[in-house]
């Protein structure tokens, strides 16, 4: 059965192998940290072998953010333990390396034995913790047969990826059911994602509702870009300002056309628009160009008025605490049937959210707003009309940033939650 999924995961590699190397070579992509990915470990974390060791993996920046808090417990109430944190992508090991320091960081190994196994007897880990939803058969397989206990926290069984686990279990019923098993505890984020993972085969008794420790991220600290941006703003008397975070292509066109319209009437208005991926940066700099707005490049701003233009953000790590600046914030991924991005994140400073209607992946965050008229959800149609009554409307953006603090404070708890079942599962409870 796992040499089965073996082979059919090392054919896929090697039947995509062109697309990866063009992304290495054009972009730059996954370059970093390959030979860890292919089970080189890092000299530092070799070396922690002489203390017990617990594996904290964390895919992305939105995952080390959320789990930020629940590492630095785990510190806390073991010190004497090394508490390590792996992540998939690179602007995630960065944030982590910023976090906890980069000796204690590194790249997932890939889901074949020979990329884990030196990992696991390097590190012979105590306890791993895998942040949200990933389920690597091999690597849960010989996490487990290596004596550690494991746990998935945050986890959640999205719109999308629910049918794929259903027509897996359908399929290969025997190994999705096996890696489930493998895992001592899922501490799942509402009833509903509890009911999935009972459905695609995990046993209802490893399972509790802790919630979302998403909405206990507290506001990062502002940098000084933010302070310098703000008092711009306030010196050139621009504004109002529209945040428009994590766009993917085909949503920069149909904000730039509702952009376009609010200049109309705010023609000191300014635009932050901050594309999710890096590769893209270039490409969004060239279609705002083409469309006549005036525009600046983060990376290249020096403290000119950026009043009636675009300022695009081409930097890395930045956007959550520039949400902070806006009169209005727009979460991408959303307009587009791509799933959607994190709301919190804009919700944390009080600001009025506007997100479109495909947030898939944070269905229940986003529903749990809409419950509590904190949100507007818009489809392309209405996108410029509700940007525009947002702006012209102080009363109602009042509204929205307050209901989305109540609503925010109103589910806080899950990392005392979390934190809790961890060290019940250390001490040996499951």
């Amino acid at each position: 059965m796992y040499a089965l999924y073996s082979a059919l995961a090392a054919f896929f590699l090697v039947l995509t192998l062109p697309y990866w190397v063009l992304q290495m070579t054009r972009h730059g992509k996954h370059r970093v940290g390959l030979r860890q990915r292919f089970g080189a470990v890092p000299p530092a974390l070799a070396a922690s072998g002489e203390r017990p060791t617990i594996w904290v993996h964390a895919v992305s920046v939105g995952e080390v953010i959320a789990s930020s808090a629940v590492i630095t417990a785990l510190q806390n109430k073991f010190p004497a333990h090394r508490v390590l944190v792996s992540t998939t992508t690179s602007t995630g090991r960065k944030l982590a390396a910023q976090r906890f320091g980069a000796e204690n960081v590194f790249y997932f190994p890939l889901d074949f034995a020979m990329a884990i196994r030196p990992y696991l007897d390097a590190l012979q880990p105590e306890l791993v913790v895998i942040a949200e939803t990933e389920f690597w058969p091999n690597f849960l397989r010989l996490a487990k047969r290596s004596g550690a206990r494991i746990a998935v926290i945050n986890c959640r069984i999205s719109d999308r990826s629910f049918p794929s686990y259903k027509r897996f279990r359908f399929w290969l019923p025997r190994l999705l059911e096996n890696t489930l098993r493998n895992v001592d505890c899922f501490l799942a984020q509402t009833e509903e994602d509890k009911r999935r993972l009972i459905e695609i085969g995990a046993y209802a008794t490893k399972i509790a509702v802790t919630g979302n420790l998403k909405f206990d991220v507290a506001p990062p600290p502002l940098p000084e870009i933010v302070a310098s941006l703000r008092e711009d703003f306030e010196r050139s008397a621009a504004g109002p300002v529209l945040v428009c975070g994590s766009t993917l292509e085909d949503e920069e066109g149909s904000l730039l056309s509702a952009f376009r319209n609010i200049l109309v009437d705010h023609p000191r208005a300014v635009m932050i628009l901050a594309p999710r991926h890096p590769e893209r940066f270039d490409e969004v700099a060239a279609l705002v160009e083409r469309l006549g707005f005036r525009m600046w490049r983060r990376s290249l701003w020096s403290g000119e008025v950026l009043a009636g233009g675009v300022l695009l953000v081409d930097s890395i790590g930045e956007l959550a605490t520039i949400y902070s600046l806006a009169t209005v914030a727009f979460v991408g991924g959303s307009l587009v049937p791509r799933g959607g991005h994190n709301i919190i994140e804009p919700a944390l400073y009080g600001v009025p959210v506007v997100t479109g209607n495909h947030y898939e992946n944070f269905r229940d965050v986003v529903n749990f707003f809409a419950l509590c008229n904190a949100v507007r959800i818009v489809g392309l149609a209405e996108l410029p009309l509700v940007l525009i009554e947002l702006i012209e409307n102080g009363e109602e953006r009042a509204t929205l940033g307050r209901n989305a603090l109540a609503a925010l404070q109103s589910q806080r708890g899950a990392t005392a939650r979390t934190v809790s079942a961890l060290i019940e599962l250390m001490s040996g409870g499951s």
